[in-house]
């Protein structure tokens, strides 16, 4: 579990330019980087440690200034994928490109390999696209993300045939993707029927449980204990019958001696 930065499976992009330069020029330039790590800080979209390759120079002509330079906290509506496509894709707004706001600064980092590596289809303003895979950034140690009826992933994704999107980098909760494997399963259509839970699960939930101490120690030496427990139980039985005995002697003797 890490804490504001993370390594991520590392992919090329390009960085729309205006980016770097406080939205102030550069607006419709791209520079090429890698997506080396990611930030979470909640209430913020994502962003992500950039490293620039410089390669744009060898289409541009220019000197290669960028080369080996580094960005830290780039937010994801300033990516693009590194894929052919026909022209660059318009902006995104930010509640676009990620509905749901970073929810911690502690978070994990991981790719669900077996949903991978079939397109994924991702709603975005009431139309589906599909979306090629790279990675999920998981939150906890807030009460936000660890509700169960609040919490979210944030799935990062390039969107693929998006029209004026195609290229764009998300991050989308569960709730907004869909995943395709043609081999495994047949994709739904339509709204699942689910509902959020309320309920959170732990063990120690059910009274009659708690209180009963064999049922909690069921474990695989509970039939020893048991006769271990029987065992003692009939020495001490034994022993507070032998004292009985004991006493009663003790008892007799003094009568007749009184007697």
């Amino acid at each position: 579990m890490s804490f504001l930065t993370s390594n991520v499976p590392y992919f090329k992009c390009w960085v729309r330019r205006e980016y770097t330069c406080n939205h102030e020029d550069f607006h419709g330039e791209f520079l090429h980087a890698m997506v080396i790590a990611v930030t979470t800080m909640p209430n913020r979209c994502l962003s992500f440690q950039v490293l620039f390759t410089g390669c744009e120079s060898e289409i541009t002509g220019e000197e290669n200034i960028h080369g080996g330079a580094m960005w830290a906290r780039m937010p994801i509506t300033a990516l693009v994928g590194d894929t052919a496509f026909e022209g660059w894709p318009e902006p995104m707004d930010v509640y676009q490109a990620q509905p749901w706001d970073c929810m911690s600064h502690t978070h994990s980092v991981y790719s669900l390999r077996r949903a991978q590596p079939c397109p994924w289809i991702a709603k975005i303003d009431g139309e589906f696209y599909p979306a090629k895979y790279f990675f999920t950034v998981d939150y906890t140690d807030t009460e936000v993300a660890d509700d169960p009826a609040q919490h979210k992933q944030s799935h990062v994704l390039e969107l693929l045939d998006a029209g004026k999107w195609t290229g764009n980098i998300v991050a989308l909760p569960n709730n907004r993707v869909r995943v395709t494997h043609p081999a495994w399963y047949v994709t739904g259509e339509g709204a699942p029927k689910f509902k959020p839970s309320q309920h959170i699960h732990y063990s120690k939930s059910d009274l009659d449980y708690t209180m009963d101490v064999n049922r909690i120690f069921d474990n695989l030496y509970a039939e020893e204990d048991e006769e271990d427990g029987k065992d003692e139980e009939k020495n001490v039985r034994k022993r507070r019958h032998g004292k009985k005995e004991k006493d009663g002697k003790r008892r007799h003797g003094k009568k007749d001696q009184n007697g």
